[in-house]
């Protein structure tokens, strides 16, 4: 379990760094490119923006997108709360505020930037569906996302794919209005158009990498979150089963889409997404591990 935990978390920083150099690279280019320095500068500034508004509003944002609703610490969901609080407790976290999704697709998600200002949404299905071993796996992982800091470093990297978007955009439309390039006219001639035509293909498939970076690091952060909600309860069954019935569940979510599928414990879709019969390059594409490979690795957990 614990083997599990420290593999992921240095698979994560390794991609993570290869993201940032990524970006780093892209935005030195389009400076190169049109021999402007501000091209970068204004880049890092809309990143900054873009980043401040999202750690401050996102999870309010994601909340209300997904009709989430928060509910009281009364009946019907007292025991609700009572399973998020003792499991809060045990992770050494504050309590987060605790949503409903009124939809019978039993899913959840967590959200927030923070331990301390986050919030954790399950749908009226996962209540239903469930027996309360298997939320307490789930509301486990939910938690482990929270303690582990994937609420935030997903919110970044989230940031991070809308500024490689742009950049992306702003070069293309530049170039079809007949931006500048730069014009060095020492020696190397070769060697710079070389360089300017690999810069060109990364820039147009900038949006398509920077994709999979993000969809690489949340299917990790899943593997992760599995090993440490086991942990924290100290039975990987649960969420093993319960992961079980939500794939066997073929009923879709209807408040998800394509900015919030990576958030929840198991993709809301209900695609092929959640089998484990798929090709490498296919699964490159998902924004969940195949469920199957997440239940034989909690079982193999002693």
């Amino acid at each position: 379990m614990y083997k599990e935990i420290d593999s992921n978390k240095i698979k994560t920083v390794v991609i993570m760094t290869i993201f940032l150099l990524f970006v780093s690279g892209l935005g030195y280019f389009l400076s190169w490119y049109f021999n402007n320095p501000a091209i970068l500068i204004i880049a890092l500034i809309i990143a900054v923006v873009q980043t401040l508004v999202s750690y401050y509003y996102s999870d309010s944002i994601t909340l209300a997108i997904s009709a989430a609703k928060e509910v009281p610490r009364a009946e019907p969901y007292l025991s609700l709360h009572r399973t998020v609080e003792n499991l809060a407790i045990t992770a050494g976290i504050p309590k987060p505020k605790i949503y409903v999704i009124n939809d019978s697709a039993p899913n959840a998600f967590a959200t927030g930037r923070d331990p301390q200002h986050a919030s954790i949404a399950v749908t009226s299905g996962l209540l239903q569906k469930l027996n309360n071993v298997e939320l307490q796996g789930v509301i486990a992982h939910e938690m482990s996302h929270i303690g582990n800091y994937d609420i935030r470093l997903m919110m970044v990297i989230v940031v991070l794919v809308g500024v490689v978007s742009l950049m992306a955009d702003f070069f293309l439309r530049w170039t079809w209005f007949g931006g500048r390039r730069s014009n060095d006219s020492e020696g190397g001639g070769q060697i710079q158009a070389i360089l300017m035509i690999i810069g060109l293909v990364l820039v147009i498939l900038s949006p398509i990498i920077a994709t999979l970076i993000q969809l690489s690091i949340s299917r990790k952060r899943e593997y992760l979150a599995d090993a440490t909600g086991a942990l924290l309860t100290r039975y990987p069954e649960g969420l093993a089963s319960a992961l079980e019935k939500i794939s066997n569940d073929k009923e879709p979510l209807e408040v998800a889409n394509k900015a919030t599928a990576h958030l929840y414990i198991a993709s809301p879709f209900k695609d092929k997404e959640d089998g484990g019969g798929k090709s490498w390059f296919a699964g490159m594409f998902d924004t969940h591990p195949p469920i199957v490979e997440r239940i034989k690795k909690l079982r193999a957990m002693v």
